[in-house]
């Protein structure tokens, strides 16, 4: 669920995945950057906040 929820909204995934601080840091970055960019880096915090879920998930499971 919350790698779907990554595609829609990367920095409220980060923040479900446990890194509060980052989830508020790439929002004040992903704002500005779907503005002046027209949503070309959004796939970017995509990628981001998958990596952060999935590291999540392996460091759940040692």
């Amino acid at each position: 669920m919350n790698y779907v929820l990554a595609i829609l909204l990367p920095p409220l995934s980060i923040m479900i995945a446990g890194r509060p601080i980052l989830g508020i840091v790439t929002f004040l970055i992903w704002i500005p950057a779907l503005i002046f960019s027209g949503g070309l880096t959004h796939p970017m915090f995509i990628i981001l906040a998958w990596l952060l879920i999935h590291q999540g998930a392996v460091s759940r499971e040692r």
